[in-house]
């Protein structure tokens, strides 16, 4: 079996702001990945490209979909993302064969609670594991995070989430049966007034997370952890969960927090 991208078409383009949009292309039937994993998407190589450039994007529609969903920054002079935020409707994009990632159910050990920590569109795996069944299944309460610098960056997040009730797979499960809200979206900005402003490490030191969501702090033996956004946000808020006594784990070994290693330019 070859190695090399599958050619698929553009279904849907969405742009939120100047620098975030979110897009959705067809899927091989025989295309396979588990919740919350990333593939190397690219576009085809221009005259003056020897090879398409291709990065690392999370999935951001669950494994169940029949369309593949991805959800992107808009970086000027990006190699790649300078071009695909142009793509229309019917163009070709191309995509990897062999998705992977560490934000996935099985690299976590049993708990009671999961948080999903985001910032940016580190939202996107998230997306992905907020529609699949299998979620709910594991956790009684499930809290997502998504951290960003201006109103109009939740967009996506909090339209996704609001919708989920409609879902005709999720819907029920995200309610508990006394009508209290199962999966609880907890947003916060770092540059405009919000009822929860400040990065989400300083929102996990000073509490006010938690005291937003309603939970004690973190606690190994109840809570795992999810974290997805740049770098040194990644490292910053993996410190701090350690901090409270929490192991990073892996595919191979399930431990009560995971943190995504891969990086879109």
């Amino acid at each position: 079996m070859s190695n090399s991208p599958t050619e698929e078409t553009v279904l849907d383009v969405e742009h939120f702001t100047d620098r975030l949009f979110a897009f959705s292309i067809t899927r091989p039937p025989a295309f396979r990945f588990r919740t919350g994993e990333f593939i190397m998407i690219g576009l085809p190589k221009t005259e003056d490209q020897k090879r398409p450039i291709m990065r690392a994007y999370s999935i951001a529609s669950p494994a169940w979909d029949d369309k593949l969903e991805f959800y992107s920054i808009k970086v000027p002079d990006g190699p790649l993302t300078s071009r695909l935020q142009k793509i229309q409707n019917g163009d070709t994009v191309l995509l990897g064969r062999k998705p992977v990632g560490t934000l996935v159910l099985d690299a976590l050990l049993p708990g009671k609670r999961l948080w999903m920590f985001s910032t940016g569109t580190g939202f996107a795996p998230f997306a992905s594991l907020v529609r699949d069944p299998e979620t709910f299944e594991r956790y009684d309460e499930v809290i997502v995070t998504h951290t960003c610098r201006e109103a109009d960056e939740l967009q996506y997040s909090q339209r996704l989430v609001a919708d989920l009730i409609n879902d005709p797979l999720v819907g029920e499960m995200v309610v508990n049966e006394d009508g209290s809200p199962k999966l609880k979206l907890i947003t916060s900005l770092t540059r405009e007034d919000h009822p929860l402003k400040g990065r989400i490490t300083t929102l996990i030191e000073t509490g006010k997370l938690f005291e937003a969501a309603g939970t004690p702090p973190l606690d190994p033996a109840t809570d795992r952890v999810m974290i997805c956004g740049s770098k040194d946000m990644i490292d910053d808020t993996a410190a701090l969960v350690a901090g409270f006594g929490l192991t990073e784990g892996s595919n191979s070994d399930p431990k009560e927090f995971v943190i995504e290693k891969a990086f879109v330019g």
